[in-house]
């Protein structure tokens, strides 16, 4: 695994000769595409260079061990090697996951869909509660989230929802969203006390590009009417509303969000474009059944990934088998603990499944 990491040390140090190149900055994609590769580079290089430093050391000790008579010499010898080899396999394990095969989206913005699903109105007080949730964290993370489509019920509720996140890795981090989440508590309008089970689904999808996605505009049938909805952060009252239809998929975005047309249909071909991207990174995932073993849950849509008890103020993730005793801070947006588990179990599992090939 390790064979090429002096290549990837010679070329870190090639592309900072080219980002001082004095052409460099006056051409902005390529400043860019080599600043994005210099930061996926710096991490590996530094282990492997603390990793090399560690071996050296290992092999020093050994030496003064074989050579030195002084007890206390030799004590000193000995403390150094075990810290050295004790570094050394914690840099071997970091290098095996620095240098995992990187998802392609990773560095995206992502568009989330959250729909109500069983339990009615309950259901989409809940899915609105798990926005909230969405956009506390992304303040948390200095993250932007702009809604895109909302319809939204008298209540406060909200059956559906679909708003871009727009950050640094956003979908390196929200993709162990995607998944059923499932509430238990005691609904308001229940008299009687009992909880009840209701449930939303959460769609975490890349931010499709004009150049990850061609759409043929025969395909396309735009319409333009007055906002409708309940009114709230969500809908305004203009003659702006832009329904797309693509007739090949069935898709229909309504985009009201903004009080200009242009606006609107701008974001309606956003979401388009990353569902349509969507269903084709679906196909990709629903053909590489073996590949979804390997990942935290099976990725899929109907896969029940988490539950939100709020008589016992906690929340579980059947995908991992976290439990935690802090439902109001992570309601707030405090879901970092449960991402960062996600990430670990995703990361040993490949590992696993590298070592097994």
């Amino acid at each position: 695994m390790f064979e090429n990491l002096e290549d990837t040390q010679i070329r870190l140090e090639e592309l900072m000769s080219e980002l001082s190149e004095p052409d460099v900055a006056s051409n902005p994609d390529r400043f860019r595409r080599l600043m994005k590769e210099q930061s996926e580079l710096t991490p590996i290089v530094n282990a492997y260079k603390e990793y090399k430093q560690c071996k050296q050391n290992i092999e020093d000790s050994l030496a003064m061990l074989e050579e030195e008579s002084d007890e206390e010499m030799r004590e000193l010898a000995k403390e150094e090697l075990n810290e050295a080899k004790a570094r050394m396999e914690e840099l071997e394990n970091e290098l095996k996951i620095l240098l995992l095969p990187k998802d392609p989206n990773d560095d995206k913005n992502v568009i989330v869909e959250i729909r109500a699903g069983a339990g009615g109105d309950e259901a989409a007080l809940f899915a609105a509660e798990i926005y909230r949730m969405y956009v506390h964290y992304a303040e948390s993370r200095k993250w932007k989230v702009e809604v895109l489509e909302c319809e939204e019920i008298g209540i406060g509720g909200m059956k559906s929802v679909s708003f871009m996140i727009t950050g640094q890795g956003a979908y390196s981090v929200m993709k162990y969203e995607s998944g059923v989440h499932r509430v238990q508590r005691v609904p308001e309008t229940e008299s009687g006390g009992r909880i009840h089970t209701s449930t939303i689904t959460v769609a975490v999808m890349p931010e499709a590009e004009e150049v990850d996605v061609v759409i043929d505009d025969k395909d396309i049938r735009i319409d333009v009417c007055r906002s409708s909805g309940a009114g709230g952060q969500c809908v305004n009252t203009t003659d702006s509303a832009v329904r797309l239809t693509h007739m090949p998929t069935g898709i229909v975005i309504y985009s009201q969000t903004e009080k200009s047309q242009i606006q609107n249909k701008a974001k309606a071909f956003a979401l388009l474009r990353t569902k349509l991207y969507d269903l084709e990174q679906q196909k990709a995932h629903d053909a590489e059944a073996e590949l979804r073993k390997s990942q935290v849950g099976t990725g899929d849509r109907s896969e029940k990934i988490r539950t939100y008890n709020f008589p016992q103020g906690r929340v579980t993730d059947h995908r991992i088998g976290l439990t935690l005793y802090k439902l109001d801070k992570i309601m707030n947006g405090d879901i970092q603990e449960i991402i960062d588990a996600c990430i670990a179990e995703d990361q040993a599992k490949k590992l696993a499944k590298m070592q097994d090939n």
